[in-house]
This record gives C-alpha cells, structure tokens and sequence, in this order.
C-alpha cells in the first residue's frame, strides 16, 4: 500500500518522488524505530545510569535548528512532568541562539545534557553547539539523534565517552528538501528514550498510531488534496500544549513547500486571538489541531467555534483523535485519525503532522513546484549553508 500511493504520487509529478516516499513511508519507520530504541538498550541503560549517579540533579537543553529544533518544542511541554521526577531541568534552545549567544545560555557550572536533533548532522550550527558546551560547561554531556551515521556530528562525538549518538532508521535520511520522516522518528526515538521503563509497552500503543498512519494514506489524503487544491493565500495553525510545536512544524512545511508563495502561521489556541487574529481574512484558511485532554480540549473547541462563525473567514479545519460532532459541526473538514483510546496528545502528533506534510506536499504540486526542491534558486537549501562559525573568545571566564 506504501508504494502503491508514492507510486502514485511520482506519477503524477516527478518533482515529489522523495517527498512522497517519505511521507508515506512513516508508519512502517515508526515500527522500526522502537524496535531500534529497545534494541540499543544496553548501551542506553549504563550511559544515564553513570550520569544520575554522578548528577542528582542535571539540566537538559533540546537543540536543533529549524524542523529539528521543532522536535524539541513538541516534546517539552509532554517531557518537564517526566523530567521532573528524573531531577532533570528541561529546556528547549535552538542551536541558532546557543551558537549566537553562549553566554546566555551556557553556564559552565550546571552540569549539562545537550539533546541535539539532526537530519544530516552537517549544519554549522549542531556542531558548534556542541562544541560550545564542552567548551564552557564543565560536566557537558552530549545526546545526539540523528538519520545520518555519516554526519559530521555522529563522526566527531560517537567515539567520546561522555556522548551518545542514537541512529533513526536509514530511510529516515530524507533526500527531499523538507523533513518529514526525520521529524517523526526523531520525535518518537527522543519521547521513548525518556519513556524508558514502559517502552515495552508501547509496541502495541505505536501499532495502532502506524494503522492509523496507513489509513490516513489510504482514505484521507485524497481530501486533503481537494482541501490544497482550494484558493486561498494564507494558512494558520493553531494547537495547545505538544500541538504548539506541531503548528509551527506544520507552518513551517507548507512555508518551504510552496517556496514561501503562501504565508503561514502558528499559535496556540488561546493566544490566537490576542493579536494574531487580526490576519484572518476571506484568503485565510485556518488548522486547529484538538487535544485529547477533557480540560484543554475545551479552549481548542471554543475557538474553532469562534472562528467558524466569523464571517470574513477562509476554511476552517478541525483534526481530531476522536469523532467528535459538535467539531464537526463547526468546522468545513474534519478529520479524524481514529484514536479514541489514545490520552496523551504527544502521541497524536505523529499522524496529525501527516495531515500537514500531504497538505504543503499538494499545494507545492498545484503551484506548479517540485516539494523535493521548492527552491531551485538555492535562496534556501536542504542543508543550510552561508553560516560563518566564529570562536568564542570568553570561552575562558564563567558564564
């Protein structure tokens, strides 16, 4: 069925033969991955046992930079309650602000986990951030997942005793220009490193998120594409908590997609209207991804409603784990993954971002691009590139 619909998809335009693969391939990497992570415990277990033994108390930073540093700002809200009871501070900083700003963000006496989410693991800035913490950080540890074993940042730490490297399947590498099947796998590695001790019981859990997966492939993304072949000149995403991260994960796949012709936007779902509302129009078609949670799910349901009863107003779509006919009555599509028993919204992101990636795939096809390059130009690249390192030059006085 995977390659049926890739198939499908190169056929119709052969600019989209990595991106279609990629996307479509998710379900099945996400088996792979936790077979992966529970393959690798041995080496996991020991390496945070020396740590917390050594540490009662330890900070963690999630970097990245762009769809990697994303990873990070989906997980955290999930991972402090988690990270709370490990004596684990959890931040998220992008490696853009580490490299640029070290000494606001390094402090050379908390002992220190830098979690780095790379793709290739080649951009300037994974490696200097690294490189930054153990420059400044006195007790620096270094965490990296990553779809490359030939990166640059597997190759330089996955010797040293004071770092991991964790590797997402093969094909997670992806060759089309946006992250899809990177973020995802990245995502799932990282919540179940730190969902250690019920990692075995989630096998059958992440199952039932690949089915749904599969299912979306085959029953839903022919709606998504009538939904991106529509007209309109802006899309806001709008989610609470985990679906934050994903709203601006998912901005940000259509933004690249359509080589920045459509704009864009994310928020959360009470914040929405304290300003940032003031961009919708008639062109504007709005996302709102549901929570799973009885409470939050209150807020995201009365801003759907809002939103559906305005009057100059493009599409309004709800995405849901549930049927649910009071959204459905509010919004003009609704989608549903078919989770009922799911609780915990962090798992939700894995299909609802799929929703996402096929939309900016669609609409990039419909404008006339080719989604596995947007950007002919090189205005922008798969891997970034212009990115000057300068050494810091206080790397010897506290921070």
């Amino acid at each position: 069925m995977e390659l049926l619909h890739s198939n499908k998809w190169e056929h119709q335009h052969s600019g989209a033969v990595h991106t279609s693969r990629e996307i479509t391939q998710q379900p099945r990497l996400w088996k792979q991955t936790i077979e992966i992570m529970l393959k690798d415990q041995d080496e996991l277990n020991p390496f945070f046992k020396r740590i917390k033994e050594k540490h009662p108390h330890i900070r963690v930073i999630l970097t990245g930079a762009g769809t990697s540093a994303f990873v990070g700002e989906t997980l955290l809200p999930h991972m402090r309650k988690l990270a709370k009871s490990q004596d684990m501070a959890l931040e998220c900083i992008a490696t853009t602000d580490v490299v640029s700003n070290p000494h606001l963000y390094l402090d050379r006496d908390v002992p220190t986990m830098m979690i780095s989410f790379a793709r290739s693991g080649n951009s300037p800035e994974s490696l200097a951030a690294v490189q930054l913490g153990e420059q400044l950080v006195d007790d620096f540890y270094g965490v990296a997942f990553t779809c490359n074993k030939n990166g640059l940042l597997a190759k330089k730490t996955k010797e040293k005793s004071n770092h991991l490297v964790i590797y997402m399947p093969e094909e997670a590498n992806d060759q089309g220009f946006a992250m899809t099947s990177s973020f995802t796998t990245m995502l799932l590695s990282s919540l179940l490193l730190f969902e250690n001790e019920r990692i075995l019981a989630m096998k059958d859990l992440i199952e039932k998120i690949s089915q749904s997966g599969e299912e979306i492939i085959k029953s839903a993304a022919q709606e998504v594409e009538k939904l991106a072949a529509t007209s309109f000149s802006k899309v806001v995403y709008l989610g609470s908590g985990v679906f934050q991260g994903l709203a601006r994960e998912s901005s940000l796949k259509l933004l690249e997609l359509t080589g920045g012709t459509i704009s864009s936007f994310f928020d959360s779902s009470l914040g929405f209207r304290h300003g940032p509302k003031s961009i919708l129009d008639q062109g504007t078609m709005v996302f709102v991804y549901l929570s799973s949670d009885p409470h939050t799910r209150k807020y995201d349901l009365d801003i759907l409603k809002e939103l559906y009863g305005e009057r100059s107003r493009g599409k309004v779509v709800a995405v849901s784990s549930i049927k649910d006919d009071d959204a459905e009555n509010h919004c003009d599509v609704f989608l549903s993954v078919g989770l009922d028993t799911i609780r915990e919204d962090i798992f939700l992101t894995l299909p609802f971002v799929m929703y996402a990636q096929l939309f900016a795939m669609y609409k990039s096809i419909h404008l006339g691009f080719s989604p596995d390059n947007p950007s002919p130009s090189g205005l922008v690249n798969r891997v970034v590139k212009g990115v000057k390192i300068y050494p810091y030059e206080n790397g010897g006085d506290k921070v």
